[in-house]
């Protein structure tokens, strides 16, 4: 069953647009949102308290306005990607594995990312637009990893072993394919 409520958005945008909370009490911990014909639809937990919901409803707010922004300027975007990939390469990769080009894309359905060592490029999927930062993270390492070693073999998985949130993050995506699979996005 899911409940359904009116909130104004107004604590994170200039100018608001209308927000939904929809409750639900089949969800026990997860959040999402999602923006239907000009409104934003945020579902939480129905267990969720005013405070958690007025907390959760700004972050997804945030979040959205971010994703909005990334795409009306793919360029952007692009470079905000170049640069994130840089800080990760440094931080976890030794420096090593930066991309020539890093990007989003919208036509790679069966894969979170790709790389090609030849190109030093790295291609991210759109879907992965809106997941938690770490998650995006480490398909971001983890393309970055493949420009160094092609292969998943144990060198490419020892690459990995710095960045503490790898096994968090396989876990998430291989769920959010799991969901996606079978019709269970809440979406």
């Amino acid at each position: 069953m899911t409940e359904s409520a009116p909130h104004d958005g107004s604590s994170a945008a200039a100018e608001p647009m209308p927000v939904e909370v929809r409750r639900s009490a089949r969800r026990r911990r997860t959040v999402s949102a999602d923006v239907r014909n000009g409104t934003m639809i945020v579902s939480i937990p129905a267990s969720f308290t005013r405070a958690q919901e007025e907390e959760w409803v700004a972050r997804m707010v945030s979040k959205l306005q971010g994703r909005s922004a990334g795409t009306a300027d793919p360029a952007a975007a692009d470079r905000a990607l170049a640069h994130r990939a840089a800080d990760l390469a440094g931080r976890y990769l030794g420096g090593r594995g930066v991309p020539g080009t890093i990007g989003w894309v919208t036509n790679q359905n069966s894969r979170w990312g790709s790389a090609t060592p030849a190109h030093r490029s790295i291609r991210l999927s759109h879907k992965l637009r809106g997941m938690p930062d770490w998650v995006v993270d480490y398909v971001i390492l983890h393309e970055m990893a493949h420009l160094i070693e092609p292969s998943h073999n144990r060198v490419f998985w020892r690459l990995l072993e710095s960045y503490p949130d790898t096994e968090k993050a396989k876990a998430f995506l291989a769920g959010a394919a799991f969901a996606a699979d079978h019709g269970l996005s809440g979406r």
